[in-house]
């Protein structure tokens, strides 16, 4: 079948996370006829368990329509799957750069959210032509006439433009892929230019190596052909190309305005990085496609094997999941408390919770988180700069300058009522009110500017329970800023316990390193020797405890007799445990590291 842009339209789905993006992915195949009988199934696009169980796109998958319309023209529809969390903002603005249009979809019970606004600012920079899309009008709580108010609002479209949809029952979907093929414009591109091919995403497979997802904006690229990756100047063969429909459909060659896949053969898939551009090493193109940047970790953690035994089947683990996510980094680390381990760069919160959750699933492992922090950027007394992304290897207080923490632009929307409480707990971690505007009459937007360490720990839980679950939260990176920020040590019988250690702010300090000391006295098991339990700042102490030891009354024997039999049994039982306590360790149970993940801030 030859290609015919003037026939093809290449577009996607966004929306906040739970609004009905992969149903509504689901009914477009079906009523198009792409997939039939044993092949559809809900979310068919979530290829995971993980995604299908939590309701999230994690990694996306484009797929290819066949599309008769109405008067009996044949069509293609490319259909560029997203996910929907802010952790993958910078995957998103790569598929949106793929695309000519996006259909943007909102609930039509929850309306509007944070991201969806944020989703559609992005796609209003890449120039995409935007079909608004209300789903969910089947349910019975549905507000599809005030949804429409906010859609009106937010896009100053006509009420006519806003399509209602059902993607559960397929009500108004037949209109909406005529509304595509007459909203979204066909792709650009010349085929006799050089080749220029966007990558929007890859995979690792077995059997080929690492495969491109690319969208084509200039020339054509054949199989067999020698081609080039403009950020780093590696260059491979061709091995097999084509379209997508759940499976790769091999194809000679594919030309501008195409979207499909390329399978390169490298063994890596970090080679083949989002948002690079791919041409013909014998006669390549000019200038890359604009946009690409290397996924920048911004949450970091250790993962450690509870069972030791388990460390290579870890590091296994760990390198295979990278081969399919090149967003994933990793260094070997050990700690006093915890053995060998690993130091683990996330896009973010849900991003670290994934992997965690596909290691434990899909490798069979047990393992321990330490708590999530941010890179630092350290000024030093002699000028250097010097990044921190594990707070035990903070250089000495004596040879520290300042200390940069980085700072995102949080917004949150919530309903009026919240805006209180919303405010309270934004401003208790250390956050900053940039902006306040209300989007109708029961909605507010309310944008901070947040420390991200302050973020990470539990700023969502908390921001969920204040206002019963109705905020939503979308954020991005603005910068590192100086403030007074200090190391918290963890010290349990005079020996640092670094798997604890953290950097706080020092005016938080006392309070933090309290809560932790006494959640610590709960947790750690009694011995037969006090276990001295302290927060300290350098060399200075700021909250102290103690677990209790066991004691044997060793008098019990004494009847009658000199007060002073007593005490000598006193003394001796006194020198044992003092003996005892110097060569004496404490265990810390798993369930302390937990713990200290769950103590409020």
């Amino acid at each position: 079948m030859s290609f015919n842009r003037e026939y093809t339209r290449n577009f996607c789905i966004i929306a906040h996370i739970d609004h009905g993006k992969s149903t509504l992915a689901d009914r477009l195949l079906e009523v198009t006829g792409t997939l039939k009988g044993k092949e559809l199934q809900e979310q068919v696009l979530d290829s995971m368990d993980l995604e299908r169980e939590r309701g999230i796109t994690i990694k996306s998958h484009p797929i290819r329509m066949d599309y008769r319309d109405q008067e009996g023209k044949a069509w293609v529809l490319n259909l560029i799957d997203t996910p929907g969390h802010v952790d993958f903002h910078y995957e998103v603005s790569r598929s949106l750069a793929a695309c000519e249009g996006a259909l943007l979809v909102v609930d039509a019970v929850q309306g509007v959210q944070a991201q969806t606004i944020n989703n559609m600012y992005l796609a209003i920079e890449h120039d995409l032509a935007i079909v608004p899309v209300i789903n969910k009008i089947d349910l019975p709580a549905a507000r599809p006439e005030y949804v429409q108010e906010q859609f009106i609002d937010l896009l100053g479209c006509d009420p006519d433009e806003i399509h209602m949809v059902s993607a559960k029952t397929g009500e108004g979907i037949p209109q909406l892929l005529e509304a595509i093929i007459a909203e979204v414009p066909a792709p650009v591109g010349d085929p006799s230019t050089q080749a220029k091919a966007l990558i929007f995403d890859s995979i690792f497979d077995p059997y080929v190596g690492a495969v491109a997802y690319v969208r084509m904006f200039g020339g054509m690229i054949r199989k067999g052909q020698k081609i080039k990756l403009m950020s780093n100047d590696l260059q491979f063969e061709v091995g097999d190309l084509g379209w997508f429909r759940l499976d790769r459909i091999g194809q000679k060659s594919l030309e501008a305005g195409e979207v499909g896949y390329i399978a390169t053969g490298a063994k890596d898939v970090r080679h083949i990085r989002v948002g690079d551009t791919i041409t013909l090493a014998e006669d390549p193109c000019a200038e890359p496609w604009p946009g690409y940047a290397e996924a920048k970790p911004m949450v970091f953690s250790g993962l450690y094997p509870t069972d030791n035994d388990q460390y290579d089947d870890l590091l296994e683990a760990l390198q295979k999941l990278q081969m399919n996510d090149a967003s994933l980094s990793w260094e070997k680390e050990s700690s006093a408390a915890l053995g060998f381990g690993f130091r683990c760069g996330f896009l973010g919160l849900l991003h670290l919770e994934i992997i965690q959750e596909r290691l434990e699933r899909e490798y069979n492992l047990n393992l321990i988180a330490t708590l999530p922090n941010v890179e630092y950027e350290v000024l030093l007394r002699d000028g250097s700069v010097e990044r921190c992304e594990n707070p035990a290897l903070l250089p000495d207080a004596k040879d520290i300058q300042e200390i940069r923490e980085p700072i995102v632009h949080a917004s949150v929307i919530t309903p009026k009522e919240f805006v209180g409480p919303v405010i309270q707990i934004s401003l208790d971690r250390r956050g900053v009110q940039t902006k306040m505007e209300y989007l109708d009459t029961e909605r507010v937007n309310i944008d901070f500017d947040l420390p991200l360490n302050e973020l990470v720990v539990d700023y969502y839980d908390k921001l969920k329970s204040v206002t019963k679950g109705y905020a939503s939260l979308d954020y991005e990176y603005r910068r590192h800023r100086a403030d007074d920020l200090v190391r918290l040590d963890i010290v349990l019988n005079g020996d640092l316990v670094d798997a604890l250690t953290c950097i706080v702010h020092r005016e938080n300090a006392y309070s933090w390193g309290l809560k932790l000391c006494q959640k610590l006295k709960e947790l750690i098991p009694r011995q037969m020797f006090a276990v001295a339990i302290q927060a300290a700042v350098g060399s200075r102490v700021l909250a102290r405890t103690s677990v209790r030891p066991f004691r044997k009354n060793v008098t019990a024997k004494c009847y009658g007799g000199d007060i002073s039999r007593k005490r000598k049994l006193l003394e001796k039982q006194k020198e044992g445990k003092k003996r005892m306590k110097q060569v004496g360790s404490v265990e810390i149970p798993q369930d302390a590291f937990l713990a200290v993940l769950k103590v409020e801030r």
